[in-house]
């Protein structure tokens, strides 16, 4: 596939998942997408200077975004992988596209409550990561905005 047309599908690819994703739901709407507010501003609850990690179950997986580099992790690569990335504001979250083990790797974050189903743990962001053919679901958070537990503490 040339350059050109994966630039195109990674980007149709993050712009689905983007708006469709996190629409807010109640909203006014413009009459063509259920629940759209009609907000068109880029997605600016996660500073670009801050850094966002990472988790994910079945299969594991986690990481670690600062700046244009992904360090990725897995059980088998604990110490992980850096990718650099390329970083998407779109209306409803994030996009993170870059290239792992010679595939293409596109993450979307998307704010919404998270469960990582294996702890008590509550995140802000769902975190829908493509690598190939391969899609995982996992969950983000920031230091501004962080995991808690079902009682409400911090961790």
């Amino acid at each position: 596939m040339g350059h050109m047309k994966l630039s195109l599908l990674i980007a149709t690819f993050a712009g689905l998942v983007l708006m469709s994703a996190c629409s807010p739901s109640g909203g006014a709407g413009n009459g063509n997408v259920p629940g759209d507010t009609g907000d068109s501003q880029p997605f600016a609850a996660i500073a670009e200077d801050e850094s966002i990690s990472l988790a994910g179950n079945e299969p594991f997986w986690g990481g670690q975004i600062d700046g244009a580099t992904l360090l990725y992790t897995t059980p088998e690569q604990p110490d992980g992988v850096r990718i650099d990335v390329t970083r998407f504001a779109g209306r409803g979250g994030l996009s993170f596209s870059g290239r792992l083990s010679g595939q293409d790797m596109l993450l979307a974050i998307t704010p919404g409550e998270c469960s990582d189903t294996m702890s008590d743990t509550r995140y802000p962001y769902v975190a829908t990561l493509r690598i190939g053919d391969d899609l995982r679901a996992g969950c983000a958070w920031t230091d501004a905005q962080p995991r808690t537990s079902n009682d409400g503490a911090e961790q």
